[in-house]
């Protein structure tokens, strides 16, 4: 299998940064997720980020303090997966309303995320299914050599951004600027995403040249 998965007995860095953690191990493979500056409204996120907060300090974690990603990494399994399914459903569920100006829509913005996501294949990562929506995208992408996964998102939007930005006549910050990314951890998981990505256009109601899903065909 050409996606290997995270491995819990390897070294994994935790980078502290920002309001999601970011996990890195080296040759793993990730579920990525990055959206649109407008996909979900300032008073949403911040009423997100303040439940997310609430539950943690329920659960004897102050996210005011720097370390409380390695506290939250001490929590019981059960807890954690309950955290992880309750507040990563709510944010998905948010970016398949369609909020904002959904510039992907549009078939020639699409293109220009999904040459760039493939422009590297074989060479910084191995590139798996992906879905562009009309707000966001979603992604399967196993790291190859000693690429991180925040340099290889950043590098994805910058370009992106910036070709989209003419297409369309704009300025301005066109990607959310943080990442969602996520250690696939077994392949059950895997399959599961994979049916998620393929499932996600049927599930926001979006119609044939809304969206674009690129499926790897395996050799």
């Amino acid at each position: 299998m050409i996606f290997e998965l995270f491995d819990p007995k390897s070294e994994t860095i935790v980078h502290e940064g920002g309001n999601l953690p970011h996990w890195y191990q080296p040759g793993v493979t990730y579920f990525v997720t990055f959206r649109t500056e407008d996909s979900i409204p300032a008073a949403t996120a911040r009423l997100w980020r303040q439940r997310r907060a609430d539950w943690l300090r329920r659960n004897g974690i102050d996210t005011a303090d720097a370390r409380w990603r390695a506290a939250f990494a001490n929590l019981p399994r059960e807890l954690q997966c309950e955290f992880h399914e309750t507040f990563s459903r709510e944010y998905l569920e948010c970016l398949d309303r369609g909020l904002g100006a959904c510039p992907l829509r549009r078939g020639e913005a699409a293109q220009v995320v999904a040459e760039s996501l493939r422009h590297f294949d074989g060479q910084r990562y191995a590139m798996g299914d992906f879905v562009i929506m009309p707000n966001h995208v979603h992604l399967l992408v196993r790291l190859l050599g000693d690429s991180e996964i925040e340099a290889t998102c950043y590098s994805w939007k910058l370009f992106t951004a910036t070709r989209i930005n003419r297409q369309l006549g704009r300025q301005g910050r066109f990607w959310q600027e943080e990442s969602f990314d996520h250690l696939v951890r077994s392949l059950e998981q895997f399959d599961a995403i994979r049916r998620y990505i393929a499932d996600n256009p049927c599930g926001a109601k979006l119609a044939a040249g809304e969206y674009l899903h690129y499926r790897r065909q395996e050799k």
